[in-house]
């Protein structure tokens, strides 16, 4: 009887009609949080503290790129090559019983005036390299793919918790009410390792799912209607639908889901108006093109996603997750059979438009309010897999940040003297998340939403330990 749905006020409604007033700024930006919760249409509130940016680009690596090959030099694994390790490695897969050390195949060289170390095969990451900070310090949880991807995405390694994207943009919302706030950029081909599973909104209101764009055909699948009708005549027919949409809304007042789908309506109808002009790249300049490698078969792909995330964030979307291509294999950066031929491939892929982006980015004043991050989910063993390949590692990782208040030319951490485990400056999955989110002017732990009677957090600091990693911060 007290659950009927006609007896309960919903949180927007409770907070319309009542005359309390919110003492503190955190208490009012927290309510006002579960108030606009099912919408992400509505103005974003207040920050809790200064915010450094706006928005995020994720460059998300699928595979495990090799700290060890393209961003951690190890002349220990040159001088020991193949030398059986001291210490016996965590393997996933078969192949590396003989724990005998793997010199990397590929050369460092000092970058910019940072004279930041990094790989031959990734130059043109190289070429910004003072503008990016380099985290070599990074720890994950689980050595399989798809819990590891889980983990780095929504900060525990089993599924069912909301995406990293969809915290954001439940926090902040959107700045551009004819887009969604959390947009996927994929390869039109096909998933990447864990698929859906990266951008679930999972218990917060269904609105917060990461929306797919394609980058091939229709950006939106059935945006435009089938048959061509006059203005006012589907003018008339979304009002229509407006209306009768707000009437079932009112009887059910608690269900995020059917919120979800009704926004997701208006927000098509807008987005018939504005998404095609925002994804025609043809607008762009040859020398834009260019930057991002769409005039090179090889790269075109990857360069044109990275593109278009910047469009989107220059639109004031505010979460845009861009992965990898398929080709040659679903999780790219999985390098078990051949170190030297498997990174050098998806390295020719992802490497220029990746520069690209943060090159762009800066040139038009929005590295500043735009945090990108350049990321796999664990990274590999010092050990030969079958004598050529590397199998996974979550003890040690690398991953990039650049923009939104970060350092530059900046390298934090260390690794032991073959990349095995972090010996310096131990970042962890939910510390990045904790300094992601606090760039963005939001408290980790404050951040709040109530499921199944506990305050949920993406940090889960009271476990998880969760902190601020405040020396990566300019």
């Amino acid at each position: 009887m007290y659950n009927h749905p006609d007896l309960l006020l919903s949180r927007r409604q409770m907070l319309q009609t009542s005359s309390l007033g919110f003492g503190t700024l955190a208490l009012s930006y927290l309510l006002n949080q579960q108030a606009t919760a099912h919408s992400t249409l509505t103005p974003a509130p207040r920050p809790l503290t200064p915010a450094r940016a706006k928005s995020v680009i994720m460059l998300m690596q699928n595979g495990g790129p090799s700290q060890m090959d393209l961003f951690d030099p190890k002349p220990e694994l040159r001088r020991r090559q193949g030398q059986v390790y001291t210490e016996r490695v965590e393997m996933f897969q078969r192949g590396s019983e003989k724990n005998q050390l793997l010199a990397s195949p590929f050369r460092f060289h000092h970058r910019g005036r940072c004279g930041m170390e990094l790989s031959e095969v990734i130059p043109h990451l190289g070429s910004v390299a003072d503008d990016i900070t380099l985290v070599r310090s990074m720890a994950s949880e689980h050595n399989n793919h798809t819990e590891a991807l889980v983990m780095f995405n929504t900060g525990k390694i089993f599924p069912g918790r909301p995406a990293l994207g969809s915290w954001i943009t439940y926090a902040l919302g959107t700045e551009n009410q004819n887009l969604p706030a959390y947009i996927v950029l994929r390869d039109p081909d096909g998933y990447n390792t864990s698929g859906t599973l990266l951008w679930q909104n999972a218990w917060l209101p269904a609105v917060h799912r990461g929306t797919e764009f394609s980058t091939r055909g229709a950006a939106v699948l059935n945006l435009q209607p089938t048959t061509p009708i006059s203005p006012d005549v589907q003018r008339e027919n979304l009002d229509l639908l407006a209306r009768l949409n707000e009437e079932h809304r009112s009887r059910y007042p608690l269900e995020s889901d059917l919120e979800a789908r009704i926004r997701n309506y208006e927000l098509a109808a807008r987005m018939q108006l504005t998404a095609g002009s925002v994804l025609d790249v043809a607008r762009e300049s040859q020398a834009t093109r260019r930057l991002y490698g769409l005039d090179n078969p090889e790269t075109a792909g990857y360069g044109l996603r990275c593109l278009l995330a910047r469009r989107l964030v220059e639109s004031g979307v505010r979460f845009v997750q861009v992965f990898p291509p398929v080709q040659p294999q679903f999780q790219p950066w999985d390098a078990h059979s051949n170190t030297l031929t498997e990174n050098r491939a998806i390295c020719a892929q992802v490497d220029y438009p990746s520069a690209g982006l943060i090159k762009d980015l800066k040139s038009r004043g929005l590295l500043d309010e735009t945090i990108v991050i350049w990321s796999g989910e664990f990274g590999r063993l010092p050990v030969s897999q079958n004598g050529s390949g590397r199998d996974h590692n979550r003890n040690a990782f690398s991953l990039i940040l650049a923009g939104g208040g970060f350092k530059r030319g900046h390298v934090h951490g260390a690794t032991d003297d073959v990349g095995y485990r972090v010996e310096e400056g131990r970042v962890t999955v939910p510390d990045l998340h904790a300094t992601l989110l606090h760039q963005l002017g939001l408290d980790h732990e404050r951040l709040v939403y109530r499921h199944h009677g506990s305050d949920e957090t993406l940090t889960d600091a009271r476990v998880t330990r969760a902190r601020v990693v405040r020396e990566l911060l300019a």
